[in-house]
């Protein structure tokens, strides 16, 4: 470590988490489970192997890690999975954690999920806080449902859709573009979304983590999508921005927005002010990088914040600039071997 970087991991004992590259860390993505309910095949595998219950950091464990990012200056702050409205007393986890919300300390805490939960939970989510939630949902063709999930209920995320919005919960559908297998439902998404007052969001399919198929024959460039809903819609490009690496476009015929995430073929790195921790405390500083450090031996090793506080100051001054996603396509191999439902959407 040189004079300068130990001096800036020293001015940030107490202040904001500023990476080599002046960006600031304001947004904080949690995987509470790398368990799900759905066995989606552009993301995992029909048979995976879970990860032992003790690697898995406890609800308090995840409360103290939160909390200390949100004391370095984390004001946006998402759970995800894996699926995690299926982690075992979540709703405890996010009651506790809204209580930086009711101090002014963090600005949104919000989940990601695949909808099967939201029929008995929004109500919950909504009393907590939650006034925004990303939903998967790649298509809404039933059979297809069942073809991409494979254990999923088309009918239970439906109800789970309506129970979020009854809540007053805004909803962000996010659709992975899969060339062969929704590729022609987009318009129907549009009208399915706009019509309900939520945003959709289609997004490149990423090279992470052994799968069942072929990803080559899956990927579809958001190029080609764009070109193809040009044919049917007035899009116009709009600067509208949620935090996340979105780029959006207004449809002119339904007053509503359409995002795009590229992460193939666009890199959206130059403003990236996000991290990524997963279940078992290992904090990865870019989804597409496989440089990690492990926070849970230090939030383990002591009451104390110190020894964690330090680790997540070395860390962040490692952060790289971007991303290198690429598909292998001499060997068919992804370019990060975690999966996913590891790292968290």
């Amino acid at each position: 470590m040189t004079g300068d970087g130990q001096a800036l991991i020293e001015g940030q004992d107490q202040g904001p988490l500023i990476d080599p590259f002046g960006r600031q860390v304001t947004y904080l993505r949690v995987s509470v489970t790398d368990r799900c309910d759905f066995r989606c095949f552009y993301c995992m595998s029909e048979n995976m192997n879970f990860l032992p219950k003790r690697e898995v950091l406890s609800l308090e464990e995840l409360d103290r890690l939160c909390t200390a990012f949100v004391d370095h200056g984390v004001k946006r702050l998402r759970l995800t999975g894996g699926e995690p409205l299926v982690r075992k007393g979540i709703l405890s986890l996010m009651s506790s954690l809204s209580r930086h919300l009711d101090s002014g300390a963090l600005d949104e805490l919000t989940i990601t999920s695949n909808g099967s939960q939201l029929k008995t939970m929004a109500g919950d989510l909504a009393s907590m806080g939650v006034k925004r939630i990303n939903l998967s949902l790649d298509t809404l063709r039933e059979d297809r449902f069942t073809e991409i999930t494979r254990w999923g209920r088309f009918e239970q995320v439906m109800d789970g859709i309506d129970a979020a919005l009854a809540a007053g919960i805004k909803l962000k559908i996010n659709a992975v573009a899969l060339k062969g297998v929704n590729d022609d439902e987009f318009d129907d998404m549009i009208r399915f979304a706009h019509a309900r007052g939520m945003d959709l969001t289609i997004i490149e399919t990423m090279p992470m983590g052994d799968i069942d198929k072929d990803r080559l024959d899956m990927y579809l460039p958001l190029s080609e999508v764009k070109r193809r809903l040009g044919q049917s819609w007035d899009l116009s490009p709009i600067p509208y921005k949620t935090g996340g690496p979105a780029s959006y476009m207004q449809v002119k015929e339904t007053g509503g927005r359409i995002g795009f995430i590229t992460p193939m073929t666009h890199n959206f790195c130059e403003s990236c002010n996000r991290v990524r921790i997963t279940c078992t405390g290992t904090l990865y500083l870019c989804l597409g990088q496989d440089d990690a450090a492990d926070l849970r031996a230090p939030l383990r090793a002591s009451e104390s914040n110190d020894l964690l506080n330090q680790a997540i100051r070395e860390a962040i001054y490692r952060k790289p600039q971007g991303h290198d996603f690429v598909i292998d396509r001499e060997n068919n191999r992804p370019s990060i071997g975690r999966h996913m439902s590891v790292t968290g959407g």
